[in-house]
């Protein structure tokens, strides 16, 4: 980690230093991702997990995915599995992941790469590396995000964006000592590819020991800084972070992150996932793979894919559905 890499950051575009009177997010909470394992068996960690859903708005769910060195044969992926009512980001900053759906869409994702899927309406869909990738192993690392979609669009057709690595804007900030990846969204006045239904800003930052980034956030969005890797400081109460914890940013128009000057990342940086986006501010009904705004939506989604208007596993691809699937969508709600 990570795939997308420059030698000189003295060459990339810098973020402007904010102006004088802007006001310092401060730390509003801290939490640390519990370890867990998911689809065929891969291990994750839950970025969100005991965090207020009104404090993510309009984010629903977080899986950092290994960092983990696979032998040959070990390399794990999902069954096929539905999605309702938001979108799914999956961000690979080493490996290789394929993914196919029930409408005959989509692709490969590898070393840098993004993949957006809008499920909309609803769709049916697995993620596995290639089985070259299985055969020989090696280093799995990456991301999956779901977003929220506004009641006006959940019950749009399902779409894909496929973000190659050398799409994503790259970025330094005043001293160079930062390699920032906007993926999607704005940052200090640069935008990444990524086209989205929610407004919102996704960046990974890799900061070298010792450096210090004051980043400009609009102060409509809310602001986390999830840590894939390394220790830091944030806020400007320099409060202590380390992989695999979550800060949530109170108001304001910027916030502060800084690299402790050792590290222990494959990287030797620290590497930091920035997230924000305008509130939503409508209820959510989540339950397993849908996300809407009632229960009784929840339960339609239920019956929808037990009665295949989801759609259906194409006939043609070599994986049939599993036991699992049908566990994981289990119509009960008690």
């Amino acid at each position: 980690m990570p795939a997308v890499t420059i030698e000189d950051t003295t060459r990339l575009p810098r973020i402007a230093t904010p102006v004088a009177d802007t006001r310092q997010r401060p730390v509003a909470s801290i939490t640390t991702a519990p370890r867990g394992f998911e689809g065929e068996g891969f291990p994750v960690r839950r970025a969100f997990a005991g965090v207020d859903l009104r404090a993510l708005d309009p984010f629903i769910h977080l899986d950092q995915i290994g960092e983990v060195n696979y032998a040959p044969g070990e390399p794990k992926g999902t069954p096929w599995h539905p999605h309702r009512g938001f979108e799914t980001v999956t961000y690979m900053m080493d490996g290789v992941i394929q993914h196919a759906d029930s409408t005959g869409g989509g692709g490969v994702i590898r070393d840098g790469g993004t993949q957006w899927m809008t499920a909309g309406k609803g769709i049916l869909h697995i993620e596995t590396p290639p089985h070259d990738v299985v055969a020989a192993g090696g280093w799995f690392h990456g991301l999956q995000l779901w977003v929220n979609l506004p009641t006006a669009q959940k019950w749009v057709d399902p779409r894909y964006q496929d973000l190659e690595a050398e799409a994503v804007t790259l970025l330094t900030t005043e001293d160079a000592g930062a390699l920032v990846r906007v993926i999607a969204g704005e940052l200090g006045g640069h935008h990444g590819p990524g086209a989205t239904r929610s407004p919102m800003t996704m960046v990974h930052a890799s900061l070298a020991p010792g450096a210090r980034t004051v980043v400009p956030w609009p102060a409509d969005f809310n602001a986390l800084a999830y840590v894939l890797g390394g220790r830091g400081r944030v806020g400007a109460e320099r409060t202590p972070v380390e992989a695999g914890q979550l800060t949530v940013f109170g108001a304001g128009d910027l916030f502060t992150v800084e690299a402790d000057e050792r590290q222990d990342t494959r990287t030797g940086a620290l590497e930091l996932l920035l997230l924000g986006g305008r509130p939503i501010g409508e209820p959510v009904a989540w339950y397993g793979p849908f996300v809407m705004n009632t229960e009784g939506e929840i339960r339609q989604a239920f019956d929808d894919f037990h009665a295949g208007r989801l759609g259906t596993v194409p006939t043609s691809h070599p994986l049939a559905p599993t036991d699992e699937l049908a566990a994981e969508t289990d119509s009960s709600l008690d």
